[in-house]
């Protein structure tokens, strides 16, 4: 009995307890804390407001056709007689080699209610007709403003009867690795159509151009969504829908939109002048690689090493020399060589900039006024023929002796021949009149300096940021290197035409 009254009682106390932990409040158990979703609840709203703004753009262009195959002999009554007939038509006949409509589709976005339209370069290059198709079933012929190539961006002009319904641009350097973003454009030719995904990365090089600093996204991309919107949850533009990585040709989840820090500009440009007017530092780059860093003494591997400056450029009046390693543009990091180009091209021509770059060891700002890339580039390729010009060997290739001279014996360091530049050498190797260095007469297989690409009738123009103009010079600066202990030697390398780079050589 009194074992059953113990139990009775602690079965009380139990109950006593359960009641009062459930219902004091410090041993009260917290009510279901409040869980966010894991994405937007509905994009419907967002949505609504944005596809009339999202057009699809069909483009049709004549090519040539001039396929010469022989139409196959099909025996007569054939049932294959008429498939062969509609597709050979005209083949080795009077209507053969006519000309032949290719139609092409993409997407794009009206930025103007006045009637301009954004898209891709490669949606419409080329096309003889574009024809953009609202979202009502509207059609309007449409006549190209301007085009950059170089980020494959396009702008296009309709006539509207109305105003038409426009997009804002966003501000895409705000936008973080997991924001939500949405994708409207034209896959497969289906018409608007609306995906949604997260920013899966920033700042991606795919090697599509000089600029690239796309932005990577799993909402869905396919064929046709080249030159859509990509728009944040605010219903901003924050991207520009280009490419997509697909072994199978259909969405993988890892597509590419140009930013609109970039895009935004660009699109100005063309709308005001017809063409893009960029910055230009007039400069040749190269980038800064660690064993570079190590031999310039800088404590850490950044920024775009000057391996050439420009004649007739911006800097040509010795404010930036090569060996000069640029690591600040106006008030932006340069922290490798690709950042220079972008953040130059954005800046507006004739602007002054404060450039901070580091030669000798030591950091300084230098102020440099910018002029356009566009002429620039003519200077550029003006410069370049006249080096092919003075020194016809391509680069990376023997020259042709025709067995008229042969090099004189040469000293040998870091697994290279080497000799005086003479006249002789000059024409040995075909080098132009304008190098100036110690020439390479050959180069060990094996080497050091083989692994790095040098080849006979390279020229030294410098050994650790200092000229050389002798073979004992060259002997003298590596023997120096050994002696520090110094496990590579920074050396500029022209090549025969006068195209100079920078580039290490281990000391064995």
């Amino acid at each position: 009995m009194a074992l059953k009254m113990r139990s009775s009682a602690a079965r009380t106390v139990l109950a006593l307890a359960m009641v009062f932990s459930f219902s004091a409040g410090p041993l009260a158990v917290p009510a279901k804390a409040e869980v966010k979703p894991a994405g937007p609840e509905s994009v419907a709203d967002l949505a609504e407001g944005l596809l009339d703004a999202v057009v699809n753009i069909s483009t049709s262009q004549n090519v040539k056709n001039e396929d010469k195959a022989p139409m196959p002999q099909v025996p007569e009554g054939s049932p294959f007689q008429d498939f062969f007939d509609e597709f050979f038509k005209g083949e080795g006949g009077e209507g053969g080699n006519q000309p032949q409509t290719v139609n092409s589709l993409g997407s794009g976005f009206v930025i103007d209610s006045a009637g301009f339209i954004a898209t891709n370069n490669h949606v419409i290059e080329g096309a003889d007709d574009i024809e953009v198709n609202f979202a009502n079933g509207s059609k309007l012929k449409a006549k190209l403003v301007g085009t950059d190539p170089k980020t494959d961006l396009a702008l296009l002009k309709v006539e509207p009867k109305s105003p038409l319904k426009a997009v804002p641009f966003g501000d895409s350097r705000v936008m973080r690795i997991g924001d939500w973003v949405m994708a409207i454009g034209n896959p497969f030719g289906l018409g608007g159509s609306v995906t949604i995904g997260i920013i899966s990365a920033r700042g991606r090089n795919i090697n599509a151009g000089p600029y690239d600093n796309f932005i990577q996204t799993d909402a869905a991309i396919n064929r046709g969504n080249s030159g859509g919107p990509l728009f944040n949850m605010k219903g901003e533009v924050i991207g520009i829908n280009t490419a997509i990585i697909s072994p199978s040709g259909g969405s993988i989840g890892i597509g590419f939109s140009v930013p609109t820090e970039l895009a935004q500009n660009i699109f100005l440009q063309l709308r005001d002048y017809g063409e893009t007017r960029r910055g230009w530092l007039g400069v040749r780059i190269q980038p800064v690689t660690d064993d570079i860093a190590e031999s310039l003494g800088m404590k850490e591997t950044r920024g775009a090493l000057v391996a050439g400056v420009i004649k007739g450029g911006p800097v040509d009046n010795g404010t930036i020399t090569t060996g000069d390693v640029i690591v600040r543009f106006d008030g932006k990091e340069v922290r490798e060589m690709r950042d220079l180009p972008r953040v130059v091209a954005e800046s507006p021509v004739g602007k002054a900039v404060d450039v901070v770059l580091l030669r000798n060891g030591k950091e300084m700002t230098v102020k440099v006024t910018l002029g356009r890339l566009e002429d620039g580039e003519k200077q550029a390729d003006a410069e370049d023929e006249v080096t092919q010009d003075e020194g016809t060997a391509e680069e990376g290739t023997a020259p042709e002796t025709g067995g008229e001279v042969e090099p004189k014996a040469a000293d040998t360091v870091l697994g290279m021949g080497i000799g005086n530049l003479d006249e002789d050498a000059r024409k040995t190797f075909q080098i132009a009149e304008s190098v100036k260095g110690v020439v390479i007469t050959e180069v060990a297989p094996s080497s050091a300096a083989a692994e790095r690409g040098i080849v006979p009738g390279d020229v030294i123009v410098e050994i650790g940021q200092e000229a050389v103009t002798t073979a004992e010079e060259v002997k003298s600066r590596i023997a120096k290197l050994k002696s520090e202990d110094r496990r590579n030697a920074l050396m500029m390398i022209s090549n025969r035409t006068g195209a100079l780079r920078y580039i290490t050589v281990r000391i064995d």
